[in-house]
């Protein structure tokens, strides 16, 4: 008798699945939902191994996956080969040096992506493509890049720094600018952040969203000069309300052509001209040239203190922890600052800092870091896109679906880094139906290359709890514990010795079910 194989069926048992995986076996995204020691397994779950390829250790583990977005076998053999974590880390810092020629001709897949601002509002207004949809599309491409690029230390920090000098690609007219803006990120991510400071500052798009580009000196703007002190250098509590005064002064004369020819240029006439101060910072500012004191005062803000404090606090609970131990902010702002805002020591002090080490598997992945992490984990492959339908496109409904898209954020403040705003149960249902659909090949299911269930298979016929295990090793990396084994054997009805082969259910109808027990593990929420 044939067994059926239908999404139908799959979503009919997907519920039971579901409630299986949280109840049965205790996963959950997060320590905030769950206790960490899940349900224990009876006798009959022991746990199997299987001989695969070599596994990083936890610790290097740990590196490699705060680093990246998610270890891969193909990651794991990269830093086999490069002599470890460390190692793996320290040529990460350098992406010069990093192969990527598949993700750079990955931009012609969206070729909005290379129109001038000019070109790209001719299009909104002649009804061709609309800047949002173009935004869409960098939208995808950065979710490309992150799941396929060799160059992952250096997306984690660019995303980093995108948050961090957020610019929302859907505020108004910013599309114009966007794109050119992220690349700006990219290229000084492992630069200094005063390099970064200067190029985010005076960018279009910045000067756009911020209203910084039609900021004169007869009405001077305050929006950016006063999120530049709050949100991107010195914090809250450390200014006053003329200091912002004289940081929208200050940066008077960036200029964009909004509207008509989206020019961007330097209008001394725009100018204000005359003394200012900010905190400790003083000028004359007597040429109605302002893009030296502008230079000026962005280099006081990027090596201040608090600025120094600011950056590490925000790095610190980014990579290591919510709740970061003060001697390791302090620690990574005197290496800051010591070198020059440059933040390539920082970032071998924090991988180096004992409170890294102990932070295994303390943060959780948010929305646009499951998608990119499941897609890798599972092996999928997003070919070029020949319609909206498209996978390439697709992803970034996924992502919002769980709750947030790449840089979507409404506010300039940008998204939240810590683990408890992304540990909801409504984030972790999302997160469910997602795994869900990929596990089963449903959606996206254009222009999208997922393996096949037996593909999976280490051999023709293999004990089940050893598929398990290989399972374990090739999506999260570790070998399967028993609570794992019992969650599997639960969500397809098997045993663990049971034979699996072509033609049993759990290959032929029944794997969506499996490979979703992965994907829903605290394994696999976590980073």
């Amino acid at each position: 008798m044939d067994l059926p194989d239908s999404r139908d069926l799959a979503v009919a048992r997907g519920r039971t699945a579901r409630r299986t995986v949280l109840t049965g076996a205790g996963l959950a995204a997060g320590a905030t939902l769950v206790p960490r020691a899940a349900e224990a397994a009876d006798s009959a779950h022991l746990a199997a191994r299987h001989r695969g390829a070599p596994l990083l250790g936890t610790q290097a583990r740990h590196l490699v996956g705060r680093f990246s977005y998610g270890v891969t076998p193909a990651l794991a053999q990269q830093v086999r080969h490069h002599g470890g974590a460390h190692r793996w880390f320290d040529w990460q810092l350098s992406p010069g040096r990093v192969p990527d020629h598949d993700t750079s001709r990955m931009v012609t897949w969206f070729p909005g992506l290379a129109w001038s601002p000019a070109k790209l509002w001719h299009e909104t207004i002649s009804g061709g493509m609309p800047g949002w949809v173009v935004m869409q599309d960098y939208q995808s491409w950065v979710l490309m890049r992150r799941m396929t690029s060799n160059r992952q230390l250096l997306e984690t920090m660019t995303e980093f720094w995108e948050n961090h000098l957020h610019v929302p690609v859907h505020a108004d007219g910013v599309y114009t600018w966007r794109k050119r803006y992220g690349d700006l990120i990219r290229r000084h991510a492992l630069d200094s952040f005063e390099s970064l400071l200067w190029g985010s500052t005076t960018h279009p798009a910045m000067g756009i969203y911020l209203d910084n580009a039609v900021s004169d000196k007869h009405h001077p703007n305050e929006n950016l000069g006063r999120e530049l002190l709050e949100l991107h250098t010195v914090g809250v509590g450390n200014y006053t309300e003329n200091d912002v005064k004289s940081s929208a002064r200050i940066l008077t004369g960036w200029r964009v052509d909004e509207w008509n020819t989206w020019a961007a240029t330097y209008d001394p006439t725009a100018h204000w001209v005359g003394r200012v101060k900010v905190g400790g910072f003083t000028a004359s500012n007597g040429s109605a040239d302002g893009r030296k004191v502008t230079r000026a005062y962005l280099h006081y803000l990027a090596h201040h203190p608090d600025t120094a404090h600011r950056i590490a606090a925000r790095l610190a609970t980014v990579f290591v922890h919510d709740d970061p131990p003060p001697s390791l902010v302090s620690h990574l702002a005197k290496v800051y600052r010591a070198h020059g805002t440059q933040i390539r020591p920082v970032l071998e002090a924090l991988v180096g800092s004992r409170a890294f080490k102990d932070a295994v598997g303390d943060k959780i992945r948010d929305p646009e870091g499951d998608v990119v992490a499941t897609f890798r984990a599972i092996g999928a492959t997003i070919k070029k896109p020949r319609s909206r339908d498209s996978a390439s496109h697709q992803i970034i409904w996924q992502a919002g679906s769980i709750g947030q898209g790449v840089a979507e954020w409404p506010r300039p403040d940008g998204q939240p880094v810590d683990s408890a705003s992304w540990a909801s149960p409504s984030r972790m249902l999302g997160s469910m139906s997602f795994h869900f659909n990929v596990a089963g090949g449903w959606y996206p299911n254009k222009d999208i290359h997922y393996r096949t269930p037996l593909s999976w298979l280490p051999e023709q016929t293999t004990p089940f709890k050893v598929l398990v295990d290989h399972m374990s090793q090739r999506i999260l990396h570790r070998h399967s514990t028993d609570t794992l084994l019992k969650a599997c054997c639960q969500a397809v009805n098997a045993r663990p010795m049971d034979q699996i082969d072509a033609d049993h259910p759990v290959i032929r109808w029944l794997f969506p079910r499996l490979l979703t027990t992965f994907l829903d593990s605290p394994a696999h929420f976590r980073r």
